[in-house]
């Protein structure tokens, strides 16, 4: 064969190689695109922006759904669709609707952010096969003077161990990235606290009076400001798994406080397991 034609050849095998890596490589934001769009679709029809919640079904829970409201009331799968149903002591963040809220992808997880004034709502979404299906409705009303120095004073729940069993490594490496996450919270060391966090991390409790993003809960390390969220012991936790985004919901006992239902979501980026939403609600 002739020295061009393997040259031509060549090239053209090159070129095609770089082609299919770049229509591989774009199939994944087109992916994401269509999961937005139909995640928004699913979530919209279930919470109608502006109105009441009305159109809840079961078959859209998932089996380990749970409803924690704004009072920190968590209500189980078959008790809240028993709730919906019959209107009988519905949780007062559904007496209003919301605007539209804000849509993130993670691959099989999906998580919608809601406010109005001082109310915070969190819905996680779980990919199950080819349909959305809710695992976590979490509303958190804000308001509070910040609690600074209200968490362990040791740390060594969660610090240094804490009362849960992983199961597979992914879940070992996310109590891991807890852990490094309350050490630096511990230590007001900003930096290493950030090395474990989402760029677009959020969070919001209802031991504050106001909502913290990345660069925010920084500066308060740096300045020695707990600002509401401090290590507080873990008292029990629960996992789910969706390839490489993890939730984590869990309750925490304050010393001298209130206990909280939390939840975090915790996707893994280049190796590492980030935090990128955490919502906590005092169980009054």
């Amino acid at each position: 064969m002739p020295k061009h034609s393997m040259k031509v050849r060549t090239m053209v095998a090159v070129v095609g190689l770089c082609l299919g890596v770049f229509v591989l490589g774009g199939a994944r934001p087109a992916v994401a695109a269509d999961d937005q769009q139909e995640l928004q679709r699913v979530d919209g029809a279930a919470f109608p922006p502006g109105k009441p919640v009305a159109n809840v079904a079961g078959e859209m829970l998932d089996p380990d759904f749970t409803w924690t409201d704004a009072a920190g009331k968590t209500r189980e799968r078959a008790a809240i669709v028993q709730v919906l149903k019959s209107g009988d002591g519905l949780p007062r963040e559904t007496e209003h609707g919301y605007p539209a809220g804000k849509v993130h992808i993670y691959g099989r997880v999906g998580v919608v952010q809601e406010s109005s004034g001082h109310l915070y709502v969190l819905r996680v979404w779980g990919k199950q096969k080819e349909s959305w299906q809710l695992l976590v409705y979490q509303a958190v009303s804000i308001g509070a003077a910040p609690a600074a120095g209200s968490g362990a004073d040791a740390c060594d729940n969660p610090c240094k161990g804490v009362p849960f069993e992983p199961h597979g490594e992914a879940q070992t490496e996310v109590i891991h990235a807890y852990q490094a996450v309350e050490r630096a919270v511990t230590a007001h060391d900003s930096a290493a606290w950030g090395a474990h966090i989402g760029e677009e991390f959020f969070a919001v409790t209802s031991n504050s009076d106001r909502p913290l993003d990345k660069a925010t809960r920084m500066a308060g390390l740096d300045n020695q400001k707990v600002g509401g969220i401090a290590p507080f012991p873990l008292v029990s936790a629960r996992m789910f798994e969706f390839g490489d985004a993890m939730v984590m919901t869990s309750r925490q006992q304050p010393k001298g406080g209130l206990p909280l239902h939390v939840t975090r979501v915790w996707v893994k980026r280049a190796g590492s397991w980030l935090e990128v939403f955490s919502y906590q609600t005092t169980i009054q």
